[in-house]
């Protein structure tokens, strides 16, 4: 880096981005000179110099420029383009010292830029060593700098990699601990966009220094902004300012915040609030590569029937976050409860009484080694970059599974323990908030659901009573904007005597609504009702459905949740229960 800047300045350092100035306490340490830059590579980066202003350039240039000032020899290498200088001079030299890099007199030039590690990196090798000052006073700073090195040393069993790959894993090793290397000040940085895609025996190294590259902050943001309104190409709805456009694009790059804006001046259409969300959610789901999916919600807890506990926990929790305390909230949340009580409902209609984004995992899992560890940090990074954001996984008893599972050469295990490790971040308490959702809470492994992660448990149960069935009745009404004509609900309740689940109690309705449009109504009349109810025959999994209840009950943490009927109950006479009925149905 300049001599003026990172030896002489320490005001300069503090200047730069986080990240930067890792990578420049790392480098001024001379005690290691094998860097891994991960994350949010292939955006643009932000270098201050004054106040409010920066200058924006992508990560080889940022590198080249920023950090290194262009200065010495800064060499590039990728598998496409093989190997290039950052300035024309410094291939010149190259070129102009192969007769003393190698003992042949024929010499391919081509060779010493080959795409082939196997032929280009030896050369570069003895090329930096040469250049190495003979005397220690003078300085002579080289940098290589390797992009996509995935595909050079990626993850997976040695057994599997190719020789070429072998080769660039033992010359990278042999250079990080090359005294030479790191005393000649020569210094090789890998750039790749997930960690879990390089050789885990080389990112795992101690002798290789790890630092991520984040997305673009709030504040980034609105300074990229303001910069393209003071070159008059920022078009915005009127009356709204950079400072509030930029709070609603929280996980999108700058890249794709430049193309918006491009796209809004060309088109002369001003950008608004409504458009962005929009943009927001199509572009983060094209990041995430369909691995995140954005829960659309127009409820709010307000359409929750029942659960009052349950409604007074999110409800307090929601104020918590409104007048801006975290540090309240608990790091995730275990629902639990049977099938048809509207869990995933609950959760929705929170994230609509809190306003922030919510998204669902998808599947991330492929049966191709690395690229599931791969998919999964690609999308903690954006959760990182979305907070604050709700994140929903619901089956979370099947979805996640636990440290002890085989058969997969250990993926299953990394991905559990890096799911761990991630909810039990403190740094993320009311900024990414958990919520498992599941029927089967006892076969979530309790790390993940100790204090710490999902460390609030509640429960959703079925309606108890007449009165708690109507409640459900016109709570569901309102949701499926349902035309009722006005006929007393209690008489059918005490009827038909079903057991309703809010799930039953909604497919009812779906059913009587069908018979008001066979008639050609838009209403639906008591006559409707009756006929869909005296038909409905709930689905019949009594063990099943009486496990589920067993085991949210034991999950409880409060008995304003648990239901009358098993109030009474102890909890070793609930365990021998759950016991009896996890054998009659087969379970171990």
């Amino acid at each position: 880096m300049p001599d003026q800047y990172i030896h002489q300045s320490k005001e300069y350092i503090k200047i730069l981005p986080a990240w930067s100035q890792e990578l420049a306490s790392k480098y001024g340490s001379k005690t290691a000179n094998l860097y891994i830059l991960h994350g949010n590579i292939r955006d643009l980066l932000p270098h201050k110099r004054k106040e409010d202003e920066f200058v924006f350039t992508r990560v080889q240039e940022y590198i080249s420029e920023v950090l290194f000032g262009n200065r010495d020899i800064i060499a590039y290498y990728d598998r496409s383009s093989g190997v290039t200088f950052c300035e024309p001079g410094m291939e010149k030299n190259y070129l102009a010292a192969a007769p003393r890099l190698c003992t042949s007199s024929e010499i391919d030039a081509g060779d010493l830029l080959s795409s082939d590690p196997e032929k280009s990196f030896p050369y570069l090798e003895k090329y930096f060593l040469s250049c190495i000052p003979a005397d220690k006073r003078e300085k002579c700073r080289m940098v290589l700098i390797i992009d996509y090195a995935e595909h050079i040393v990626p993850a997976g069993d040695l057994i599997r990699l190719s020789d070429t790959d072998r080769y660039c894993m033992v010359t990278f090793n042999r250079w990080a601990t090359d005294p030479k290397f790191i005393n000649g000040d020569i210094s090789v940085l890998l750039l790749t966009e997930n960690l879990s895609d390089i050789s885990s025996r080389l990112a795992g190294s101690p002798s290789t220094v790890k630092i991520s590259v984040p997305y673009p902050d709030e504040k980034v943001r609105e300074s990229f902004l303001r910069s393209k309104e003071k070159k008059g190409k920022l078009l915005l709805e009127r009356g709204l300012t950079p400072e509030k456009f930029a709070s609603v694009t929280s996980g999108v790059n700058l890249m794709n915040l430049n193309r918006l804006v491009s796209e809004s001046y060309e088109g002369d259409k001003p950008l608004s609030l409504d458009f962005m969300r929009f943009k927001k959610k199509e572009i983060i789901e094209n990041e995430a590569a369909g691995l995140l999916e954005f829960m659309e919600t127009s409820f709010n807890l307000s359409h929750v029937s029942g659960h009052s506990f349950v409604k007074k926990r999110f409800k307090n929790a929601a104020k918590a976050l409104k007048i801006n305390r975290p540090d309240v909230l608990p790091m995730g949340y275990l629902i639990a409860g049977p099938v048809g009580t509207g869990k995933s409902f609950m959760v929705s209609a929170f994230a609509g009484e809190i306003g922030i984004p919510m998204v669902k995992f998808r599947n991330f899992r492929t049966k191709w080694q690395g690229e599931t560890e791969s998919n999964l940090e690609r999308v903690l990074n954006i959760l990182i970059a979305m907070s604050p954001v709700a994140v929903m996984i619901d089956e979370a008893d099947a979805f996640l599974g636990d440290r002890d599972q085989e058969g997969d050469s250990g993926t299953s295990n990394r991905v559990f323990a890096q799911i761990a490790s991630f909810m039990g971040n403190t740094e993320y308490r009311g900024k990414i908030i958990w919520f498992l959702i599941t029927c089967r809470p006892d076969l979530i492994p309790i790390d993940l659901k100790r204090q710490g992660r999902a460390e609030e448990h509640l429960a959703l149960f079925y309606p108890e009573t007449d009165q708690d069935r109507e409640d459900l009745f016109k709570t569901l009404v309102r949701k499926l904007d349902l035309d009722i004509r006005n006929f007393p609900i209690t008489d059918l309740f005490k009827k038909y005597k079903h057991e309703y689940s809010g799930a039953d109690l909604e497919a009812v309705l779906v059913r009587a609504k069908l018979l008001a449009a066979m008639e050609d109504r838009i209403f639906v009349k008591k006559e409707d009702m009756e006929e869909a109810m005296d038909d409905f025959v709930p689905a019949a999994y009594p063990h099943e459905v009486e496990l589920q209840n067993l085991v949210a009950v034991l999950e409880c943490t409060s008995r304003e949740m648990i239901p009358k009927e098993f109030r009474g109950l102890s909890r070793s006479k609930i365990i021998n229960d759950i016991q009896e009925l996890k054998a009659l149905l087969g379970e171990r």
